[in-house]
């Protein structure tokens, strides 16, 4: 959120600073066009005094209505310099500290001058400047309140495909961006609108993505409970065939596939969404030192505080017999499970996890780096889904000294007093 505020003032600031900048040049050039003229026009008045005061001057009269002498105090040097060569010219500057408009020419080798009063026109062109100024400012404030606005309906929109995105990474396929459609969507658009297309193509991946996925759990689903009958039968066809080797191999075989099957049944339901904890209030050392001794392989379990949570002992232990069971496939000895206060770490000492694993959560019939052995990683599947009943927060990390690090943070104190 706060990089997509980010943008929206960057959108904002970029097209205040495009247009006081397309502002300034067009006051100066309106500034300088005034300027010229204006001054222009005082210079030409200036002209015509010093062309009368010189034509009074050759016949011998008075100069008549207007500002005039010979080389009189105050004549700027730059005009001095102008009539010593024989020229004639007119500059602004002042006279008895007033401005004034200059205008000089040679008279018998002197320097014949006029002014006229300059303050009137200063005047004018500092209230044209003051004006060309507030008017740039008046159009960069509504040019930038513009482009904020424009530029906050364009971030929330982004901020709200960005929430929607969030949303499904996390697993909630029925999110969608739904922006409400508008009369331009059934007639060909005047404008083309990213925003809107970027929307729309993450509501299409979304439905695409949960079509596949609710056709891969229905799959899942029916392939278990194909297999189950007849399943069955052969364990049951299995018990009457003569003891011996034969024997053993097709039992652990049909076992095996069994246990597949119904691991698989047990994801379905998860994947439903129709499994519910039956919670209780549990003492979570004694519980997890009786799931532990429940699944007869080896770990040492140490209780350094222990605490009463909520949570459904049968899905509890289920969650600590796959985990307990990966480690001992996947991992090697010791392994330790440590309950402190609502917290259980399982660890072992083998190669850890896979990155992949780390960053992506566990995926079905996948179990990553071929260093922690082989299998249909099912196991952690469920061990995901169990958990999300629970509410339990579930971690997967490797220890810096090697293997693999399981945290399972429990819920506590939701229950009422009379549950």
């Amino acid at each position: 959120m706060r990089a997509l505020s980010s943008l929206r003032w960057k959108i904002a600031l970029t097209t205040t600073t495009v247009c006081c900048l397309v502002a300034a040049a067009l006051g100066i050039l309106v500034h300088n066009v005034v300027a010229r003229q204006v001054v222009g026009e005082v210079r030409k008045e200036a002209d015509r005094d010093l062309d009368h005061a010189l034509g009074h001057y050759e016949y011998g009269t008075a100069h008549g209505d207007v500002n005039a002498g010979l080389d009189p105090p105050g004549l700027p040097g730059p005009l001095r310099e102008l009539v010593a060569g024989s020229r004639t010219g007119s500059m602004v500057g002042t006279y008895q500290g007033k401005p004034v408009m200059w205008a000089a020419g040679p008279a018998d080798q002197k320097a014949l001058a006029v002014w006229i009063p300059y303050g009137n026109t200063r005047d004018r062109l500092r209230d044209i400047d003051m004006a060309i100024l507030a008017s740039s400012a008046l159009a960069a404030g509504v040019v930038a309140l513009a482009g904020l606005f424009l530029a906050d309906r364009i971030s929330r929109r982004l901020a709200t495909t960005a929430a929607v995105a969030r949303r499904i990474s996390a697993g909630d396929l029925d999110a969608r961006v739904d922006f409400p459609a508008d009369a331009a969507s059934e007639r060909p658009r005047r404008y083309h609108d990213e925003v809107r297309d970027v929307a729309q193509a993450l509501d299409s991946m979304a439905g695409s993505l949960q079509e596949r996925l609710e056709a891969e759990k229905r799959f899942t689903a029916d392939v278990a409970h194909e297999l189950r009958t007849p399943l069955t039968g052969s364990l049951a066809a299995a018990s009457l065939l003569p003891d011996g080797r034969p024997k053993e191999m097709i039992n652990d075989r049909l076992k095996a596939l069994h246990l597949l099957t119904e691991d698989l049944l047990e994801i379905s339901r998860l994947d439903s969404g129709v499994e519910r904890a039956d919670l209780a209030r549990v003492e979570l050392g004694r519980a997890v030192q009786r799931a532990v001794a429940g699944t007869r392989l080896p770990a040492g379990v140490r209780v350094v505080r222990d605490a009463v949570v909520l949570t459904d002992r049968r899905r509890l232990d289920r969650i600590l017999a796959n985990l307990l069971a990966n480690a001992h496939k996947h991992g090697q000895p010791p392994v330790e499970v440590t309950v402190e206060g609502p917290v259980v770490v399982i660890r072992d000492h083998g190669p850890g996890y896979p990155a992949e694993l780390i960053e992506q959560g566990p995926k079905r019939f996948r179990t990553g780096d071929p260093g922690r052995g082989r299998g249909h990683g099912l196991g952690l599947t469920i061990v995901v889904g169990q958990a999300a009943v629970l509410e339990v927060v579930l971690e997967f990390a490797n220890a810096p000294d090697g293997g693999a690090v399981t945290t399972l943070r429990l819920p506590v104190g939701r229950l009422t007093d009379g549950s």
